[in-house]
């Protein structure tokens, strides 16, 4: 039953939007970065970086390896539809770059096609290219990046926000490159590269680092609340309320979500009282944890 449940929810329309976001970040990447030996953010960087030191493997083949067991490791928390449209973007993602690199006979001798070896507009327009990919990835329901998924998991645990989880991350590969290729100057460029790439994912998918709030009213406070905190593991706060109109005692559930989360609340809140009134804000500002202690 709830196979079928997955499978009625997934919306035909998100899968076609996927696979031009999975092309979208194909493009960037292997007609901007690789040719210029950029590297881009996450996964996808560090898969080029493995495609740089095994030669034989093609990066398509390590963006599949990397990405998708965390996307199934994040299942529990992000959803099954998270991690259904993820693996298909990323799926599409690999498929096309094994396309664009092997199979359309360009020519990639002289660096990029379409900038050559000017490394300050691979960088800029690689990262433009591939964060609009990866921005209309996260909008449509998934993520092209699994180092996404362990920021928004880990990142709190840390005492970090996740844009500096991914941060982080993205620095420490970029250093690694840089002593293995023995040229900083490469790895430098990536650094404009992942900045070109965050603020247009910023633009596309309005914030990167911001939570959400939820203002949920509703009269099966405790069904709600209890599904909330067994699938996401975050505390709940409960205001009790009173109804103008109807004049009926209600209860208000404040609880934050990330921006991967919200269909899934959507969706729990709509199983349980359809008839709920629920607001979504944007949150500029956290502190403190709404995770359980384990």
């Amino acid at each position: 039953m709830k196979k079928n449940n997955l499978f009625n929810d997934l919306k035909p329309i998100n899968f076609l939007l996927l696979l031009a976001a999975g092309i979208i970040n194909a493009i960037g990447v292997n007609l901007f970065l690789a040719p210029a030996h950029l590297y881009d953010s996450g996964i996808s960087g560090t898969s080029m970086l493995m495609g740089t030191l095994f030669a034989g493997i093609p990066m398509s083949v390590f963006l599949i390896v990397l990405n998708v067991p965390l996307f199934i490791f994040g299942n529990k928390m992000q959803g099954s539809h998270f991690t259904v449209y993820s693996i298909f973007a990323v799926a599409i993602y690999s498929a096309a770059s094994y396309v664009i690199t092997y199979m359309l006979g360009i020519d990639f001798s002289a660096g990029s096609p379409i900038s050559g070896n000017d490394l300050l507009l691979c960088a800029v327009f690689g990262g433009l290219i591939s964060g609009v990919g990866s921005g209309l990835t996260i909008r449509f329901g998934g993520a092209i990046d699994g180092i996404e998924v362990m920021a928004v998991i880990f990142a709190k645990r840390l005492g970090l926000t996740v844009g500096t989880f991914v941060m982080i991350y993205n620095a420490v590969l970029y250093i690694i490159a840089g002593f293995i290729t023995g040229d900083f100057i490469l790895p430098l460029y990536s650094v404009i590269t992942y900045c070109a790439a965050i603020k247009t994912v910023d633009f596309i998918v309005e914030g990167f680092d911001k939570a959400k709030s939820a203002m949920i009213i509703t009269s099966c406070k405790d069904e709600i609340s209890e599904d909330l905190s067994e699938t996401f593991g975050h505390g709940i706060t409960h205001i009790q309320s009173h109804g103008y109109y109807g004049g009926k005692e209600q209860t208000i559930i404040y609880f934050v979500v990330n921006r991967f989360q919200i269909a899934r609340l959507k969706a729990i809140v709509a199983k349980h009282d359809p008839k709920a009134f629920v607001t979504i804000t944007e949150v500029s500002d956290i502190m403190g944890s709404s995770l359980k202690n384990s």
